[in-house]
């Protein structure tokens, strides 16, 4: 077990006054294992008192990123922010007070006995009154979307509250502003990171979600998260996939016009029969050849995230060094 940890729990927060607080005084002081618990708020951009409010109920660090940029950005830079703090354990809750902070302990338990790089709470989706029955049956599905794409086991798919241990955190890079969510599951699987999920307690709804301003809004907004992150990290068999249906029906097409062209004894006609299996197979061969070159760019892809990796472990190491002289 590693012991002498510093968590820090971070919480990007968009005009939240109102639960701010309660979200700072619920989160708790001491954990087993832990020597120092922290918490960091992330101002992304707030017109209300959020900062002052956060600061009154305890908050130890918080960070303004001035204008409003979106959940994502301010997700990541509090993981800047956090990794700047010394933090082993990066700890993510959301400002609406919709997670319990008593949960915090069991989420960073399977990092603090090193079985996981990155805990996701898992929510009772079923026993939330707030859901509605298709809501509940959407995040059900998409869950398990998710999961098949991202090649893991995650019941809750959205959820947003997460553990992270220090060396995750400096792995991942996001490049969606709008959640941190769906994509972070799918990127950590493909750089073989070891997930965990722990069942996590909510409280009653405060207000209506701000990353969505619909159900299909937000259904439209995942699938794109989604399918551009499977292919980001699954370019050839993307392609290859899309490239079998014009393959299919253009062979298709071609085989019919060379049995008509050979087994007729005047044969004539034809001629579009032809241009289309021709068109078809050259669509099919051209989607071949974007997966190849997909697939080559994602091994340059892989080395820049390693010397981004590098370079986030040595800034790290000299700005930790410089604490301590």
């Amino acid at each position: 077990m590693v012991w002498g940890m510093k968590v820090i729990i971070q919480i990007p927060c968009y005009n939240e006054e109102a639960t701010i607080g309660q979200v700072v005084k619920g989160l708790p002081s001491e954990v087993a294992g832990v020597d120092c618990i922290e918490t960091l708020i992330i101002d992304d951009g707030s017109t209300d008192g959020t900062a002052d409010a956060a600061r009154a109920a305890g908050a130890h660090h918080v960070l303004r990123l001035g204008a409003n940029r979106g959940y994502g950005i301010a997700f990541q830079s509090g993981f800047r922010q956090c990794l700047e703090l010394d933090a082993d354990i990066i700890v993510n809750t959301d400002g609406d007070n919709q997670y319990r902070g008593n949960c915090v302990a069991q989420s960073i338990r399977p990092i603090l006995d090193e079985d996981a790089d990155i805990v996701i709470g898992s929510r009772p989706i079923e026993a939330i009154s707030d859901f509605s029955w298709l809501k509940k049956k959407l995040q059900r599905i998409g869950s398990h979307i998710a999961s098949k794409f991202a090649g893991t086991h995650v019941p809750d798919a959205t959820s947003g509250f997460r553990a992270y241990s220090a060396d995750a955190a400096m792995r991942l890079h996001l490049i969606t502003p709008y959640s941190h969510s769906l994509e972070t599951v799918i990127q950590a699987s493909n750089m073989h990171m070891v997930s965990a999920n722990v069942e996590v307690d909510v409280n009653p709804r405060t207000r209506n979600s701000r990353l969505m301003t619909s159900m299909w809004d937000y259904i439209w907004k995942s699938a794109l998260i989604i399918m551009r992150s499977y292919i980001r990290y699954r370019p050839m068999r993307t392609f290859c996939y899309l490239a079998i249906p014009p393959a299919l029906i253009g062979g298709a097409i071609g085989v019919r016009f060379l049995i008509y062209f050979f087994t007729e004894v005047h044969p004539t006609g034809g001629t579009q029969s032809s241009i289309l299996a021709s068109i078809l197979l050259i669509i099919a061969f051209l989607l071949v050849v974007l997966g190849i070159i997909a697939d080559l760019t994602g091994v340059n892809r892989e080395l820049l995230q390693e010397i981004l990796y590098m370079e986030r472990v040595h800034r790290l190491s000299k700005i930790r060094s410089e604490k301590r002289e």
